[in-house]
Parts: C-alpha cells; structure tokens; sequence
C-alpha cells in the first residue's frame, strides 16, 4: 500500500506555472552540455523540511565516474519514514540526467521493478540544475532548495518545495 498515493504522476510536461522554482521546455529541446564535476556545490548531507512542513534530509556522495549517488528520506509529522528516494545524477551523452526510485517506509518500490522516473537537463548554472520539472539549486549560502513539479489525483498540477541547510 502506497503511503502517499497523492504522488502517483511526479513527472509533468504541462505548461509552466508562472512564479514557480521549477521549468519545463518542449519536446525536441536539446539540453547543454554539462559534467557531474558541475554538481559538486550539492555533496554532503541536507536537513530541512518537506511536505506538510515534515523533516525531510537529503544526501550526496561525490562523483563515481560519471555518477553521484543521492538519496531522499521524507519523514511523516511523528517521525517515521513517509517514504524514501535513491538517485543517479548521471552523465549521458555529454548532458546530465537525473534519475530516481521511490520506496515506501517498509521498502517497496513504487515504480515497477526496471523502471524509474528519468528528469532530463534544461539548463545548469553556477549553483543550479534544471530538469524537465525538477529543480536543484542553491538557497542562501548554506542552503539548498529542491522542487519538484507532479500532478494530484485530480489532474491539478502542483510545486512541491523542500528547503535544506547543509549539516555540519
């Protein structure tokens, strides 16, 4: 049983909201050329808050080869595990594409067993990366802002935005 069946369609291609963190781009968008070595501003561990204002932390490893290696715990308002996400920051023909796996509190995937949710590159910047409806960027000088573009039950597009200070 899904813990938060709300995020049954994460990825959109919808029209953009206007003064929103995340972007999308048309179909036959080319994404630039980008390196994980431009990533390295997002290594080490993010605590903050999720959904519903919930503790959610995010972490990084550095690059292995052309791969960083994340993973996502957003936690329920008692404390629990509401659910988790591991995620590739990959290189691949020479852009970079974002891809990650959804788990319940007891580990069962959300996703069938050979598939994932794949955000491909729109733009990277000094201190940000924007996927087809997802955001990573920095917030502040130890901050770290992540959004994600999804779709509720009733079709109605939503933001979600998760803030993080880097730990110590």
């Amino acid at each position: 049983m899904r813990v938060w069946p709300i995020v049954s369609a994460l990825l959109l291609l919808g029209s953009p909201l206007a003064g929103q963190e995340t972007r999308v781009a048309p179909d036959d968008h080319v994404p630039p050329p980008a390196g994980v070595e431009q990533m390295d501003w997002l290594v080490g561990q993010w605590v903050g808050t999720g959904i519903g204002g919930a503790p959610a932390m995010e972490s990084w490893l550095p690059p292995s080869g052309d791969t960083m290696v994340g993973t996502f715990v957003q936690e329920t308002g008692e404390g629990g595990i509401r659910f988790s996400e591991i995620l590739y920051l990959m290189e691949e023909e020479g852009t970079l594409v974002l891809r990650l796996k959804h788990f319940n509190a007891d580990l069962t995937g959300w996703e069938e067993k050979d598939k994932m949710l794949t955000f491909r590159l729109i733009a990277v910047e000094d201190c940000a990366a924007y996927f087809r409806s997802l955001t990573l960027r920095c917030d502040g000088e130890d901050g770290l802002l992540a959004a994600v573009r999804m779709k509720s039950a009733g079709d109605e597009i939503n933001e979600l935005i998760f803030r993080f200070e880097r730990m110590e």
